[in-house]
């Protein structure tokens, strides 16, 4: 029971400070988003869930909140195929190994203002590359392909990590069960499918929620690269409540969207879970 307490009294520094960082800023936006607080009017006038309905009723949040689904479902969903395309491929064991996991883990390790700025000029107009060769386009600055250009400069990025975790879960699994499918006559495709896909299961589970909410809360690339333009066609819902805070000043309006952002998230997770661990 002594060592339990010392323990316990070791822990509680850190406890308090992670109680001070994370919880006293939940707790005090959760405060502000039923209120009327802004930077031009600094007094907490109370409103109650009145700044919920009024973000709710915004069209503007509400496009932030579509763009923002459509932007996650398509970085999610071709981050996880292709990182489990190159997981597959690294496990099977390629010439030159040390050199494919160094270009896997590359774009890992740069910072996503980083990976902004390289692919602002590679896709520059004018300068970059990529729109030289395709006569000239406009990546960022054309509606029609600024949310999909957006969207590939994160895949770029966040397959590595994905290729690594799935990798990792190849390599932890048993091998019995892939034999028996051999012996049974199966295909290399059949034993992969009915065999290793679902033996993989739980690591897809838990990279499909940190890559949602990864995704989710995309901010970084959008400021460096579009500032949700043209027009607001890459105004993701991140990009949004930032604008709403501090540039609209409202700091109540941002704390009920952000609010209603994590309440979304956690039943997109939930539905996740739900959906995926249904036998």
């Amino acid at each position: 029971m002594r060592g339990r307490q010392a323990a316990q009294l070791l822990a509680l520094p850190g406890l308090l400070v992670l109680l001070g960082v994370v919880a006293f800023p939940l707790l005090y936006a959760f405060f502000l988003s039923l209120t009327r607080y802004s930077f031009l009017r600094p007094q907490y006038t109370w409103a109650g869930l009145a700044r919920y309905r009024e973000a709710l009723e915004d069209p503007y949040f509400l496009h932030a909140l579509g763009l923002t689904a459509l932007y996650v479902a398509l970085t999610v969903g071709l981050t996880l195929a292709l990182g489990l395309l190159l997981a597959v491929l690294l496990h099977q064991g390629l010439p030159l190994k040390g050199f494919h996991y160094f270009a896997v883990s590359l774009p890992m390790l740069i910072a996503p203002v980083g990976v902004g700025l390289i692919w602002k000029m590679i896709l520059h107009p004018e300068l970059g590359i990529l729109a030289y060769l395709f006569g000239g386009v406009d990546f960022f600055g054309d509606p029609r392909y600024a949310l999909l250009s957006l969207a590939l400069v994160d895949v770029w990025q966040q397959t590595s990590f994905a290729a690594l975790v799935l990798l990792a879960g190849l390599r932890s699994l048993s091998r019995e069960p892939l034999e028996a499918a051999y012996v049974d006559g199966a295909t290399s495709w059949q034993a992969f499918w009915r065999v290793t896909f679902p033996l993989l299961r739980p690591v897809l589970l838990a990279l499909l929620v940190l890559q949602t909410l990864a995704e989710v809360r995309t901010y970084d690339l959008v400021y460096v690269l579009t500032r949700g333009g043209p027009g607001s066609a890459t105004d993701l819902v991140s990009y949004y409540i930032y604008r709403k805070a501090f540039l609209g000043l409202d700091l109540s309006g941002a704390g009920a969207m952000g609010y209603l952002l994590l309440l979304l998230t956690l039943a997109l997770v939930a539905l996740y879970y739900r959906l995926l661990t249904r036998s």
